[in-house]
């Protein structure tokens, strides 16, 4: 009876997006589900759900291709297949409704059960971030007092050093820190994941949140990025400058200042400490960039001397 209600498994899981209590940032990747469980077409009925038919919409997944731009599509560009991480948060978001049915009673059981471990996330992109050199040319940069450059200016600080995404520093509340006579410190829960995270602020931060009367300016994640851009471009940054670079950059500038890994995790509100190794393989991969460039100069005076 309560099937009756929903006569496809995807007008149902379209129905519960806006009910599943997630963020805005989250519930976007929820969205591209339901269009691709429309075009795959073989999952509408409650009795398709079964470890075949997953396995099958896995396969065809690996068969699409993204999106091509108009601009990209005049220019000629070839359209690349769907990584193997965004197929994993295909596969990671219908688990989850899946899961919600099954508390529902809609199913009586969940056929990822039976599929531990054969989707793999593959591997992520390196992290990108700014050096120490870096960041510091950023914080030189003087901008009008007041002017909307001026206030994105001071939040990538603010991001810098606090290691807070996005939807977190727009949310900030300073009644949420406590002064213990030595430093402002918070327990807090991730926005976006509801994972606990260790906050302290640091001087730099401390300095924008007095430039503000202690409060966060507000500002539309789409203006950020965008003045972001024009900023790095002053600062004569190479890398593409976005608000979640400036998380990369406080992982990574904690971990080089001799921070154990451990408690960056705690910092950035990981889930497990796998997700902060990454990090550390990129500053690890910088080092022996660096053993190779001086071990290239070394065979080149030896060639040199022994002509």
């Amino acid at each position: 009876e309560s099937q009756s209600d929903d006569p496809t498994f995807v007008s149902w899981c379209e129905k519960q997006i806006p009910l599943l209590g997630i963020s805005d940032g989250t519930a976007k990747h929820y969205k591209p589900l339901i269009t691709k469980l429309t075009e795959y077409g073989k999952m509408n009925k409650w009795q398709d759900l079964t470890v075949e038919n997953i396995s099958n919409f896995d396969a065809w997944l690996h068969q699409q291709t993204k999106p091509l731009s108009d601009a990209r599509r005049k220019a000629g560009a070839k359209p690349e297949k769907l990584s193997d991480s965004g197929i994993y948060n295909y596969h990671k978001c219908l688990k989850a409704l899946l899961h919600r049915a099954l508390s529902f009673g809609k199913i009586d059981a969940n056929p990822y059960d039976r599929l531990k471990g054969k989707f793999k996330r593959g591997e992520r992109e390196k992290p990108e971030y700014l050096t120490e050199d870096e960041m510091k040319r950023f914080e030189a940069v003087i901008l009008p007092k007041g002017s909307e450059l001026d206030v994105v200016h001071d939040l990538f600080i603010f991001q810098m050093y606090t290691g807070l995404p996005y939807s977190d520093m727009q949310a900030f509340d300073a009644s949420d820190y406590k002064y213990d006579g030595e430093a402002w410190k918070r327990v807090g829960e991730r926005i976006k994941t509801g994972v606990p995270y260790v906050s302290q602020l640091l001087p730099p931060a401390v300095k924008v949140l007095e430039k503000y009367g202690w409060e966060i300016p507000q500002l539309s994640n789409a203006d950020y990025n965008r003045h972001l851009k024009a900023l790095g471009q002053m600062a004569g940054i190479k890398t593409r400058l976005h608000s979640h670079l400036a998380r990369h950059t406080f992982a990574t500038y904690m971990l080089r200042n001799g921070v154990k890994i451990e408690n960056v995790s705690k910092m950035l509100g990981h889930t497990n400490i796998t997700q902060t190794q990454r990090y550390a393989k990129v500053l690890a991969q910088s080092v022996h960039d660096d053993f190779e460039m001086v071990a290239s100069k070394l065979e080149k005076k030896k060639r040199m001397s022994n002509p």
